[in-house]
């Protein structure tokens, strides 16, 4: 058996650890049942200062994959029960800020940035480094967490000990690198996977599949109000306006529909070219009223972007919404490898008819009387009278908003 006669042989060898202690133990067997890597960064922090390593300040910066933001960092400071987690918008790695900070350095191939920040500052000192300094640190240390196919993330760590950190310091803590890359890689990966279904399914029925309904057929029956909603000439304007124009437009459109939709706790199942499909589950006793409130909120927001469109000689956008309530199928749809989780049922064709019907009546929003008498609103609605809705078997007794309200 070969034997290393001292800890730089060991690192030439690339043997790991260089000294196994019982955090890497813990790191490794111990966090299995801890979902959360801010969780598990605040109770490492603790188990480093009882075991002697000086840290005073520690942040895990990950890249992910998500709609609004590229990147968080997860901050731990000395007293600090919990972690606080900041995210990064989307340009942010473009300012001049980031370009100079060792994260970017991280990001860019270095192995280690390592800063001692005892003593006076050079005139060119960069002013992330001076925080450090004003708040009483005296070395800092950022390593990379390499994770699978060349995704490359960042530790840091910082301590307050005059004279910074022991070499027996910096070894214990490069020891963690290997099992925190581990036990964040697993951890990034849950987060990754919850917050890509979310983005392209929505927050209810991201939780089903991720508790396992992924089989075809598989879901429930559920009682919900029904809100479909589409754009008025959209075929003329993605004809007519160049592509970049059209999507902007598009995302304009549903930002102003959809964010009131989500606030009042409804969910978007689907976006259908312009148009969209959400429900507010009766699960909840205020789901009618919530449904009309995002409404309404959705149409101050139209009536702000049109103003916009007016500015730039622009005319305005349309719309059509169609309001049901009743029961639907609420679960998986489609060929044997590719499903969709949505609604199915009468109340939903009900719902896309009265949409449809906008057209023909020239009012935004139609709403069915099951639906007005289970929200209480009917004296606050105009009657337009009963309709008979294409391939429906009974007509339809119809409710509109008052014209004073309509955008």
């Amino acid at each position: 058996m070969q034997s290393f006669s001292n800890k730089a042989d060991i690192a030439d060898e690339g043997v790991w650890p260089i000294r196994r202690r019982r955090i890497l133990d813990w790191l490794v067997n111990d966090t299995r049942g801890e979902r959360f890597i801010d969780n598990i960064l605040v109770d490492m922090c603790e188990k480093l200062l009882a075991a002697g390593v000086p840290v005073a300040r520690v942040t895990l910066h990950f890249r992910t994959n998500h709609p609004q933001w590229i990147g968080a960092r997860i901050l731990w400071k000395e007293g600090l029960a919990e972690a606080k987690i900041n995210t990064f918008a989307y340009g942010v790695e473009n300012t001049p800020e980031f370009l100079k900070s060792p994260v970017n350095a991280i990001h860019q191939g270095s192995k280690e940035v390592r800063r001692q920040l005892e003593g006076t500052a050079d005139g060119d000192e960069d002013s992330f480094y001076q925080e450090l300094r004003d708040d009483g640190l005296t070395e800092y240390i950022a390593w990379p967490l390499e994770h699978t196919f060349g995704k490359r993330h960042v530790a840091t760590f910082s301590t307050s000990r005059p004279g910074g950190f022991t070499s027996e310091h910096v070894d214990f803590l490069r020891d963690l690198l290997p099992a925190l890359t581990l036990v964040s890689e697993i951890r990034l990966k849950n987060i990754m996977a919850r917050t890509l279904l979310q983005t392209y399914v929505g927050p209810h029925a991201s939780e089903q599949i991720l508790s396992g309904v992924t089989t075809r057929g598989s879901g429930a029956t559920v009682g919900a109000a029904i809100m479909i909603c589409d754009l008025r000439d959209f075929t003329a304007i993605s004809d007519l306006w160049p592509r970049d124009d059209v999507i902007h437009l598009l995302n304009d459109y549903f930002d102003a529909m959809s964010d009131p939709i989500e606030r009042h706790g409804g969910e978007i199942l689907k976006f259908m070219g312009d148009g969209l499909l959400a429900i507010f589950p009766l699960a909840k006793e205020t789901a009618c009223l919530d449904l009309l409130q995002a409404i309404r909120e959705g149409q101050a927001l139209m009536a702000q972007l049109n103003q916009q469109y007016a500015g730039n000689g622009r005319e305005p956008l349309r719309y059509g919404v169609g309001v049901h309530v009743g029961d639907v199928m609420y679960g998986n749809i489609g060929s044997r490898r590719r499903l969709d989780f949505t609604v199915i049922g009468p109340a939903v064709n009900v719902a896309s008819r009265l949409e449809t019907l906008t057209k023909e009546v020239k009012r935004p929003v139609l709403l069915s009387r099951a639906f007005v008498e289970m929200a209480g609103c009917a004296k606050d609605m105009d009657s337009l009278g009963t309709f008979p809705l294409r391939g429906l078997g009974e007509p339809v007794d119809v409710f509109a908003f008052p014209e004073h309200v309509a955008a």
